[in-house]
């Protein structure tokens, strides 16, 4: 005899051991919905449509991924996303919490994206996909441009490419066992040469 299925059925376990991980961490995520695009697929009777959602996650602070998701209802494959971009989430460091500390390229297949670093006051200078992963890292003062391929995907990929090239001067002096101040290279200014003035004979 087959047991009856309990109420609840359990299906919304993980998702609520998730929550409560993020809440232990205290990260409070934030998601931004990139696209979501109608896919079909035709079969003997006719189409089936589902729907494609690609979403960005980060915890303003510095922490950012991005997941796809696929499923016959657009709530579900938003769900499916987020779930995957949270997994794959990287951490970028950042110039006084706004900027980032060098200008960067990125590239996934013929997508190619240019990050540069902004002084204070410049905000958000992108496109709408790479809007949305800046917002939800946390950087206020950023200037990209896609000089590739328009496909939300590949943008979203290239500009993860870039942002993993970033590095803080820290981190590169600790590799190189040296202190910040020797890789800045602070040296005293030279003095600029005197010259003279000719004198009348």
């Amino acid at each position: 005899m087959a047991r009856e299925p309990r109420e609840g059925g359990g299906g919304n376990r993980p998702r609520e051991r998730e929550k409560e991980r993020d809440r232990e961490t205290g990260d409070e995520l934030t998601d931004k919905l990139v696209t979501i695009n109608r896919v079909a697929k035709v079969v003997k009777g006719g189409r089936r449509f589902a729907f494609a959602a690609l979403v960005v996650v980060g915890d303003q602070k510095g922490r950012v991924g991005y997941g796809a998701g696929k499923a016959r209802e657009v709530p579900e494959a938003i769900r499916k996303a987020t779930e995957r971009a949270k997994k794959t989430m990287i951490r970028v460091p950042m110039k006084e919490g706004r900027t980032l500390h060098h200008d960067a390229i990125g590239h996934y297949g013929a997508g190619e994206v240019v990050i540069r670093a902004a002084p204070a006051g410049t905000g958000i200078i992108a496109g709408g996909p790479l809007r949305a992963v800046f917002e939800t890292l946390g950087i206020g003062d950023v200037v990209a441009k896609s000089l590739g391929s328009r496909n939300p995907h590949n943008m979203v990929k290239a500009a993860f490419a870039a942002l993993t090239t970033v590095t803080s001067p820290r981190a590169v002096a600790t590799r190189r066992g040296k202190k910040v101040a020797e890789i800045f290279g602070n040296q005293p200014k030279k003095e600029a040469p005197v010259v003279e003035a000719p004198t009348d004979v």
